[in-house]
C-alpha cells in the first residue's frame, strides 16, 4: 500500500471511529458502558467475520509464527480487554470532561512507545506534526468555559492506565499488520466483545432490548470494526506514530459530525483545533525520509506486486495477477529510496 493509500485509510479510520462517538452516547444512558462496549466489540467481530467467510467462503487461519500469535494476543488483552474495563472504572471515578482530557495521551503514548521501545523512526516534521494534532485534540476536549473539573487520582490513572493499553496495542498490532486485516480485526472483536459481555452479566447487568442491542452492535461493527481494519492497512504502510496521530483526529471528525447533523455551535477552540490538525496532517504527508538501508532476511505473507521488494519465484502455478497474497521470503538487500516505517522498513537508525 502506498503512502497516499495509507494515510486515507487512517483518516477513514478515524472519521468511522469519530462518527460512531455520537451514535454511542445516545446509547450510554439505556446500557451499562461495560456491557455496551462488550455489545460495540461482539458487533465488530461478529460482522467482520460473517464478511470474511462469504468473502473466503472457509475459516482459514493466516500464516503466524509463535512470536506473531503472542504479538496478536498481546493486542487482544492489553486494547480490547483491559483497555476498556480500565477507562470503565477511571469514568466511575473522575469527570467526563477530565477522561476526554486524559484519551488524548494514547497518540503520545503510542508515538513514545514505537521511538523508544520499538524503535521506529521519527523526524522532526512528524514529532512537530503529532504535537499539533493532540494540541488539538485537547482543545476539542475542553469544555466550555475552558475550565476542566477535577477527578479522583484513581479515576485519572486508570483512564491513563487505558491510554498505555491502547498504545501498546497499537504497537503490537503493527507487528502483525502484514496479515489479513479482517481475521486480525475480527477476531480481536469477538475475544474481547465476548469478554466485556460476560464481565458485565456476571456483575449483574442484564441485556437491553434487542433493538438496542442490535443498534450497539451496528455501531461497533462500523465504529470498532470497519474503522480497525482500515487503522490495520495504515499501520502496514505507516507505522504505528503516525498512524496513531491521523488516528488522533478522530474527535475532530466527531465534531464535524455533530456540528453537521446536530446542528451544534462552533467556537474560537473549533477552528483553532481544525488549522492545528491540518497543519500536523500537512507536516506528515510531506514528509520525506531517505537514506540507505539494509533489508534483512524475512518469512512473511501480504498482499503484494513484484516490485523493488518482492523479487521472488512462485512454486506454485500462477497466472500473473497482482495483488496476490502467498507466504513469500526477502532476500537481504541494501538500497535508498524514499520510505517509511511499513512492513518492509522496519530497520533502525543511526541518526
Amino acid at each position: 500500500m502506498n503512502m497516499s493509500r495509507s494515510v486515507a485509510a487512517a483518516l477513514a479510520a478515524a472519521l468511522l471511529f469519530g462518527a460512531s462517538t455520537p451514535f454511542a452516547k445516545q446509547l450510554v444512558g439505556d446500557i451499562a458502558p461495560i456491557l455496551l462496549a462488550g455489545l460495540l466489540y461482539l458487533g465488530s467481530g461478529i460482522g467482520l467475520w460473517v464478511f470474511r467467510l462469504t468473502r473466503d467462503c472457509r475459516v482459514g487461519v493466516p500464516h503466524l509464527s509463535g512470536r506473531e500469535w503472542l504479538w496478536l494476543l498481546g493486542a487482544i488483552v492489553s486494547g480490547g480487554v483491559a483497555g476498556p474495563v480500565l477507562l470503565m472504572v477511571g469514568l466511575s471515578h473522575t469527570s467526563a470532561a477530565q477522561a476526554s482530557l486524559l484519551l488524548n495521551l494514547e497518540a503520545v503514548l503510542t508515538a513514545v512507545l514505537a521511538w523508544v521501545v520499538f524503535h521506529e523512526n521519527a523526524g522532526r516534521r512528524v514529532v512537530v506534526g503529532m504535537l499539533l494534532i493532540v494540541v488539538g485534540g485537547l482543545l476539542l476536549a475542553l469544555p466550555r468555559g475552558g475550565s476542566v473539573a477535577s477527578g479522583g487520582a484513581l479515576g485519572n490513572l486508570a483512564v491513563a492506565a487505558a491510554c498505555l493499553c491502547w498504545a501498546l496495542d497499537n504497537n503490537l498490532t503493527r507487528k502483525v499488520s502484514a496479515t489479513d486485516a479482517l481475521f486480525l480485526a475480527g477476531t480481536k472483536g469477538l475475544v474481547a466483545g465476548a469478554t466485556n459481555t460476560g464481565l458485565a452479566l456476571a456483575l449483574g447487568h442484564s441485556l437491553p432490548i434487542w433493538p438496542l442491542v442490535v443498534e450497539s452492535m451496528a455501531v461497533g461493527l462500523a465504529g470498532y470494526g470497519v474503522s480497525l481494519v482500515l487503522f490495520v492497512l495504515a499501520l502496514r504502510g505507516l507505522g504505528s506514530a503516525r498512524t496513531g496521530a491521523y488516528f488522533s483526529t478522530a474527535p475532530f471528525m466527531g465534531a464535524v459530525i455533530a456540528i453537521a447533523g446536530y446542528g451544534e455551535p462552533t467556537s474560537t477552540a473549533f477552528w483553532l483545533a481544525a488549522a492545528l490538525m491540518g497543519a500536523g496532517v500537512w507536516l506528515h504527508i510531506t514528509e520525506r525520509h531517505d537514506h540507505m538501508h539494509t533489508h534483512e532476511p524475512l518469512l512473511h505473507s501480504h498482499p503484494h506486486v513484484h516490485d523493488a521488494h518482492h523479487q521472488h519465484q512462485h512454486d506454485f502455478p500462477w497466472d500473473g495477477t497482482e495483488p496476490h497474497t502467498h507466504l513469500h521470503r526477502h532476500e537481504a538487500i541494501t538500497h535508498r529510496h524514499p520510505h517509511y516505517p511499513d512492513i518492509h522498513h522496519q530497520h533502525r537508525h543511526d541518526r
